[in-house]
C-alpha cells in the first residue's frame, strides 16, 4: 500500500489547506466528495442531510454522508469524523517537518480533524479500488463537532442506513480505544445590576461585577471551580466568556458602576447527576452574591441564568461486540491497543445516544487548538491502516 499512503499524505496536506472552521464547512465538505467521485465512488451513494436546517446556529450545510452497500451481507458499519477545525486554524499551510506535519505559520494546524477525514477518505479509496469483501458500511462526516458536537446530535438514523456498531475516528493515539467518556453542560448567567456615576452617586448604582465577583470567589473557595470531588464523585468545571451582551468586556469605563455581566461556563463529569449539581451551585452561588449586593434603596441586581445539556457520558461495556472488532483489528495489523476514557466530548457520545455504540481511536493529531498542533505521519498511516482493517474485519 506504499503508493496509496503516499498519495494519502498528499490528500491530508490538501485537506489541511482548505479552510472550514466550525459552521464553514461548505468548502471542505464539497472537496471530500469531488475526491471521492474521483476515487469512483458512484455520486448517488454520496449525499447531504439536513442536520444544519436543526442546528440553531448558522451551519453552511448538513452532513456528508456515503453509504455503500458492501461486497457481502452483514451487520452495517458506521465509520465517523468531523469535517470542521476552530477558529485558530484559519490561514493554515501544512508543511512536513521531521517525520510530523506542522502548521508553517502561528496558526493550529487543523490536524483536529482533517486527519480523520482523510483516513476516511482513503479507506473508501482503498475499497472501491482493491477487490476486498466487506459488509454495508456508511462513512459519516459531521459538521459543526467543535461547537457543540450538534451534527452527530442531529443526524438521522435512518439516513445512515441504521448501522449497527460504529467506528469514530478523532483524537491523539491510534494505539488507544476510547471506550468512555464523559457528559457536559454548557451554561450562561446574565447579572443585570444598575448603573451610576461611580464618583457622584455610587451608592445608587448595583455593580453587577462585583456580584459576579463574589459569586466566582465563593465557588472556587468551596472546590466547585476545576477539578471538582465530591463525595467520590469526580469533574470539572470552568468559565470561559466574560463580559457584556456584544461580545466587548464587561463594564465601560472607571467611573461607571456597572450594569452588566454575562458569563458562559460549562461542566462535566462521568454522571451525568453530578454534572447538574456542579451547574447548580453556580446558580445557587450568582442568586446568593445578588442578595448581598445593593444599592441605597435596597435594590439588588437580577439573576437570568441558562443551562443546557451539551452531550450525555458514557462507558461501554468491554464485552461489546464494537470492542472486539477493534483490538481483534488492531491485532491484526500488529497493534497493541487498549483502552481508555477521556475527559472531552466526541461525536460518539451522540451517536451511541443514537443507539450506536461507537468506539474512537486517534489519527496521530497532537496539541490540537493550539499552535503547536501536529500530526505524526507514522501513527496517522496507522490510524489509515487500522480504519481498513476494521471495515474488512
Amino acid at each position: 500500500m506504499t503508493n496509496s499512503l503516499s498519495e494519502n499524505i498528499k490528500n491530508v496536506i490538501e485537506f489541511l489547506s482548505i479552510e472550514g472552521v466550525t459552521g464553514y464547512e461548505k468548502n471542505i465538505a464539497l472537496s471530500v466528495k469531488d475526491k471521492l467521485i474521483k476515487y469512483g465512488i458512484p455520486e448517488d451513494y454520496i449525499f447531504f442531510d439536513e442536520a444544519n436546517k436543526k442546528i440553531p446556529l448558522f451551519t453552511e450545510t448538513g452532513n456528508l454522508i456515503v453509504k455503500l452497500p458492501g461486497t457481502k451481507p452483514g451487520k452495517r458499519k458506521l465509520f465517523s469524523t468531523h469535517l470542521d477545525t476552530v477558529s485558530l486554524c484559519k490561514g493554515a499551510e501544512p508543511i512536513i517537518n521531521n517525520g510530523k506535519i506542522i502548521a508553517k505559520n502561528d496558526t493550529a494546524l487543523g490536524a483536529d480533524n482533517r486527519g480523520g477525514v482523510s483516513c476516511l477518505v482513503n479507506l473508501l479509496k482503498f475499497l472501491f479500488q482493491n477487490n476486498v469483501e466487506y459488509t454495508p458500511l456508511t462513512c459519516l462526516f459531521t459538521v459543526r463537532e467543535e461547537s457543540g458536537l450538534w451534527g452527530a446530535r442531529n443526524v438521522d438514523k435512518k439516513d445512515l442506513g441504521s448501522p449497527e456498531i460504529g467506528f469514530n475516528t478523532d483524537g491523539s493515539s491510534p494505539y488507544e480505544i476510547i471506550t468512555s467518556a464523559v457528559g457536559a453542560e454548557r451554561w450562561s448567567v446574565e447579572i443585570i445590576g444598575k448603573g451610576s456615576h461611580a464618583g457622584v452617586a455610587p451608592n445608587k448604582g448595583i455593580s453587577s461585577s462585583i456580584v459576579a465577583s463574589i459569586a466566582l470567589s465563593k465557588t472556587y473557595e468551596d472546590g466547585w471551580f476545576g477539578l471538582v470531588e465530591k463525595n467520590g464523585l469526580k469533574g470539572t468545571s470552568n468559565i470561559g466568556y466574560y463580559g457584556d451582551q456584544d461580545g466587548n468586556c464587561a463594564g465601560s469605563s472607571t467611573n461607571q458602576v456597572t450594569d452588566y455581566v454575562k458569563i458562559n461556563g460549562e461542566s462535566r463529569s462521568m454522571d451525568q447527576d453530578f454534572i447538574s449539581e456542579i451547574t447548580n451551585q453556580y446558580e445557587k452561588n450568582f442568586i446568593a452574591a445578588s442578595e448581598m449586593v445593593k444599592n441605597s434603596k435596597n435594590e439588588k441586581a437580577q439573576i437570568k441564568f441558562k443551562k443546557s445539556l451539551d452531550y450525555f457520558p458514557f462507558k461501554l461495556d468491554d464485552n461489546l461486540e464494537v470492542i472486539k472488532i477493534a483490538k481483534e483489528s488492531a491485532n491484526k495489523i500488529g497493534i497493541n491497543s487498549k483502552t481508555v476514557a477521556v475527559n472531552g466530548g466526541l461525536d460518539a457520545n451522540w451517536l451511541i445516544r443514537n443507539g450506536i455504540p461507537t468506539i474512537t481511536f486517534g489519527n496521530g493529531h497532537y496539541n490540537p487548538h493550539s499552535l503547536d498542533e501536529y500530526l505524526d505521519i507514522k501513527e496517522y498511516e496507522d490510524s489509515c491502516e487500522l480504519a481498513i482493517s476494521i471495515a474488512t474485519q
